[in-house]
């Protein structure tokens, strides 16, 4: 599903390098397109037609770009926008925990706008709630729509199954859980507390801490490194993980994935940037690394995810990058990085 802005552009490469490494491998990817987003809108009225649903229900792996377009960000008015369809996404795929990590990279790590010392072995993985929370609850106006109100709501197996998924990556780690909350303030969070208590005595060697947000907030840019996994729920993590991504130098290098019991999606962390779609500029490095998560997790097939993670990482270190990433050298366009990526494929 490329979607909108550089999505078709970002999405383009990765495909290149998945087909240069499934050659390389002797496998072979069927890929079939879908439409969403601002692109499903214009051809079919919906962001997120049942056409698309049932191509995504069919698949091994759903390889994601982007969503939205400014038409809709700058319309209050507009009854249907390209964000219902990522909302929709989810909740009909039951992709309810988005994984995304945030490590730094040896070549890039002082274009982070933190100090060297501070994120030096930094690399840690948030767990965000995904279909649940404020996000998903009764939403509405009253009072001649001067007040406005959006409700919170999670249940305990809603955040049993995330953190359950949290418990298990932390075990494949270094075993450290961080739980992030406000359980001094809201219901909700005290719910998310008292279930991942209760489920601590099931992974007796995992080490779990309870943190408020604000004060995970604060510690990122800090000392971002003292964290491994952390969980939280849908509108926390949505913040946060923004926040980390700031760490690495580039929103433009972050992987994420999207995952529930049967269905896997894989997309970079950045939007649509519309502004540069069509100008051959985009970083398509996370869309890249986003597909190296798709082949370890989704396909076990962590050779192949290996490889495409060294082919970036040499890039970077040889300067093929574009132009967010080069600084006073050299730059490349977009298509230009994953021709170079195929080729050392």
């Amino acid at each position: 599903m490329a979607g909108d802005g550089i999505g078709p552009e970002v999405i383009d490469q990765a495909v290149k390098v998945c087909d240069a490494v499934a050659n390389k491998f002797d496998h072979t990817i069927n890929w079939t397109p879908a439409l969403t987003g601002a692109a499903a809108i214009d051809a079919v009225g919906e962001p997120y037609p049942d056409e698309t649903h049932e191509i995504c229900l069919g698949a091994d792996a759903v390889l994601f770009g982007a969503i939205g377009h400014p038409r809709f960000d700058n319309d209050p008015t507009a009854k249907v926008r390209p964000e219902q369809g990522l909302l929709k996404m989810r909740k009909k795929l039951g992709l309810f925990a988005n994984v995304r990590p945030t490590f730094t990279f040896p070549s890039l790590i002082d274009n982070s706008p933190l100090k060297r010392e501070r994120i030096e072995g930094t690399d840690l993985v948030f767990l965000r709630e995904l279909t649940g929370g404020i996000y998903f609850g009764e939403k509405g106006r009253k009072d001649n729509g001067d007040t406005a109100y959006d409700n919170c709501v999670y249940t305990k197996e809603e955040v049993t199954r995330l953190a359950k998924k949290g418990f298990e990556l932390a075990m494949t780690r270094t075993k450290k859980l961080c739980c992030v909350d406000k359980a001094n303030v809201l219901e909700t969070s005290r719910l998310w507390r008292e279930t991942v208590q209760n489920m601590e005595k099931d992974y007796p060697e995992v080490e779990v801490s309870y943190e408020f947000v604000d004060a995970v907030a604060m510690r990122l840019v800090q000392w971002p490194n003292s964290y491994d996994v952390l969980i939280t729920e849908n509108l926390f993590g949505d913040i946060l993980t923004d926040e980390a991504s700031v760490i690495s130098g580039s929103m433009g290098l972050m992987p994420s994935a999207s995952v529930g019991e049967e269905n896997y999606l894989y997309e970079p962390i950045h939007g649509s940037y519309p502004q540069a779609a069509g100008k051959d500029i985009a970083n398509p490095l996370a869309t890249i690394l986003s597909a190296a998560m798709m082949f370890e997790d989704a396909f076990q097939l962590k050779e192949e995810a290996k490889m495409i993670r060294d082919v970036v990482n040499r890039s970077l270190a040889e300067g093929i990058v574009t132009e967010d990433l080069s600084g006073d050298k050299k730059s490349y366009k977009t298509s230009e990085v994953g021709d170079w990526l195929a080729k050392n494929i």
